[in-house]
């Protein structure tokens, strides 16, 4: 178990770094990686630390990001009021569907990496850039944007920047830099929302597990702590968006594949 303890502690140190400069936790690679390398079911105890995990990367890159002044406090309020409830909403639905966690959650994880790669994908080709339209922002469309991503992020143990991301720049207007500050800054409130609930709702056994690797999980925590805020800081100066997210995208078909023949077979 040493080699693989060692190999997932570098893996979440990677993933915080690539991810704190582009407005995304990192959950959804952290379940994949403690699922297949750790030999971790798919199950609460799994998706309340890789929440931790993303919560971690999310505190380390907002504060540098807010530290920046690429964050818009207006509008992160605004999409709270969708994302917190729909925090509370994904775990009520996780406690209801235990048994079954493993083939529903790879099912909304093949999902929505689809969508994910599609959208990225395309922002690639695109190469957008930081010019915003004069529409105004469309508030009802925001809080249930948000609302979607705090669901997934309870649901997929993800930080949900992926959804966040987009939703602040199409309905909230927000330019690229600052929709990613402020993705990264409704995580850093949404997700402990979502780890505490998780917990909340674990059973004895599970809880046991995780205190027989505490000091594992409090490893992991510390690297990807680090790893954000290198990240961040190097990322924000240093690596274009568009390099990144090449990167994103081919760890995201790779677990694309993954899930997919888990399915099957």
């Amino acid at each position: 178990m040493l080699i693989e303890n060692l190999l997932v502690i570098l893996g979440v140190m990677i993933i915080a770094f690539i991810f704190a400069p582009i407005g995304l936790g990192g959950g959804m690679l952290f379940v994949p990686l403690l699922h297949y390398v750790s030999g971790w079911p798919i199950d609460g105890k799994l998706l309340a630390v890789s929440l931790m995990l993303t919560g971690v990367v999310s505190w380390g890159s907002g504060l540098t990001h807010r530290r920046e002044q690429l964050v818009d406090d207006e509008i992160i309020g605004i999409s709270l009021w969708g994302a917190v409830p729909g925090a509370v909403l994904g775990v009520l639905v996780i406690q209801s569907v235990e048994g079954d966690l493993d083939l529903i959650f790879k099912t909304l994880s093949l999902l929505l990496i689809s969508l994910a790669l599609a959208k990225y994908s395309f922002l690639i080709k695109k190469s957008v850039n930081d010019d915003s339209d004069n529409d105004p922002e469309n508030i009802p469309a925001l809080v249930l944007g948000s609302g979607l991503g705090g669901f997934l992020s309870s649901v997929l143990a993800i930080g949900a920047g992926a959804i966040y991301v987009p939703s602040l720049q199409v309905f909230g207007k927000l330019k690229t830099r600052i929709s990613i500050g402020s993705s990264l800054n409704i995580m850093m409130i949404v997700v402990p929302i979502a780890v505490f609930s998780h917990l909340m709702v674990l059973s004895e056994l599970q809880i046991i597990f995780l205190l027989e690797n505490i000091l594992f999980i409090l490893a992991l925590l510390s690297i990807t702590f680090i790893g954000s805020r290198f990240g961040a800081k190097f990322g924000i100066k240093n690596i274009p968006e568009n390099r990144i997210l090449q990167i994103f995208i081919l760890i995201l078909i790779v677990i694309w594949f993954r899930y997919i023949i888990d399915i099957i077979v």
